[in-house]
């Protein structure tokens, strides 16, 4: 039976959107259950995907994994999980195997002005460097700046486990990230990190994904000559497992997750 505190939403700390509260429903898990098993949450820098998640967005301390074809806007989430957290005064670490100037323009291109920006390690652009071939020392130089910040919450976000899985083997990189995820996780922190669907066999970004906390899936879904782009949330800490697809909407003022698909 559910209890008249476990109707009051509005005094869950934490929040929980409707889609979250009919998965919880029909997992047998209460309100009161449900906002018990959500830490400290950190804002996604999406409104809508914020509410979808609970409101206020991911679990504290946790990593999640963003899987989809090239171009279809992975990177987006990223770029504004970080804004949202430099604009909370998170410190935020950006490590990309990308030039940062062409990060920022793609920044840019969705909405997000280069007024804050994140502390970089790049190729190019950055004063610590990051060499694909030099995987150690990407670990050591990230894990070195989480802890020099160990008195704030950090935000790390990262396009680097694709490349870095095309040029090690599978299970080093298991044992690699496994490493990388738990120390980052001692510290206040949220990892962010991106992988490129189609580019590696099935089973090891199905590896992959167990390590971290959530795994969001985005793809495109063709009919005749229509596109629609899908994102579904595999799964997340703290919450039941979400069923069906969500569109979602990038343009050059922001990402939107629209309702759900039938």
């Amino acid at each position: 039976m559910v209890t008249k505190s476990e109707r009051k939403v509005s005094k869950c700390r934490y929040g929980a959107s409707a889609g979250a509260l009919v998965c919880a429903s029909l997992a047998g898990i209460t309100l009161t259950q449900l906002c018990l098993q959500r830490a400290r949450l950190v804002s996604t820098g999406v409104p809508s995907l914020d509410h979808l998640l609970g409101e206020d967005g991911y679990p504290d301390k946790s990593s999640i994994l963003v899987v989809g074809p090239p171009g279809i806007g992975k990177e987006v989430l990223g770029y504004w999980f970080v804004r949202s957290g430099l604009v909370q005064g998170d410190y935020c670490l950006y490590a990309t195997h990308r030039p940062v100037s062409d990060v920022l323009r793609d920044m840019k291109g969705v909405g997000i002005s280069n007024e804050r920006v994140p502390v970089w390690i790049a190729p190019s652009g950055s004063p610590v460097k990051l060499d694909l071939k030099d995987a150690p020392s990407i670990s050591f130089n990230v894990k070195e700046a989480v802890h020099r910040n160990k008195d704030r919450r950090v935000r790390v976000a990262t396009d680097i486990l694709s490349p870095l899985l095309v040029l090690n083997p599978i299970e080093a990189m298991y044992s690699y990230w496994s490493q990388l995820l738990q120390d980052l996780k001692q510290q206040d922190s949220v990892v962010f990190a991106l992988a490129e669907d189609g580019m590696h066999p099935p089973n090891a970004l199905t590896t992959m994904e167990q390590l971290f906390d959530g795994v969001i899936e985005m793809r495109l879904y063709e009919e005749g000559l229509s596109i629609t782009p899908l994102f579904r949330v595999k799964k997340m800490l703290g919450l039941p497992p979400f069923q069906g697809y969500f569109r979602f909407s990038v343009t050059n003022t922001g990402m939107e997750v629209v309702p759900r698909v039938r």
